[in-house]
């Protein structure tokens, strides 16, 4: 069982089972969600338990995938393809320890100026 919670704690979601290596991800949308580049996870959503939903705001930001923040403290917490079986979720947001490393950059090609990918993990331009 992993635990983890927006800032405030408003929000606090539990993931049954072990967490797949995340990705980080540096298309345009997720850093500005995030402010850099965004690291998740993806969970099966049934295995996801989220408390404090009522504090879960959802933005619609493109036809198929929506993203989850703390309408309280503002944590970018969730990222939702909303016809699909999972959900990806902020490492940033997860109790330590994660027992996972990052697996992989996507979305490069759209990757911000003022940083470069030098850990030598797979990049997927899309």
């Amino acid at each position: 069982m992993h635990k983890g919670s927006c800032l405030c704690g408003a929000v606090r979601f539990e993931v049954a089972g072990e967490l797949q290596a995340p990705d980080a991800c540096h298309c345009s949308q997720c850093r500005k969600t995030s402010g850099h580049f965004w690291a998740s996870t993806d969970v099966p959503k049934a295995d996801v338990t989220i408390h404090g939903e009522d504090s879960v705001r959802w933005f619609q930001s493109s036809e198929k995938v929506r993203r989850g923040f703390c309408a309280t403290c503002g944590s970018a917490l969730f990222w939702d393809p909303v016809h699909h079986g999972k959900i990806a979720i902020a490492m940033g947001a997860f109790e330590a320890p994660t027992g996972t490393m990052l697996g992989k950059h996507i979305f490069t090609a759209d990757k911000g100026d003022y940083y470069a990918i030098a850990d030598g993990l797979p990049q997927n331009e899309q």
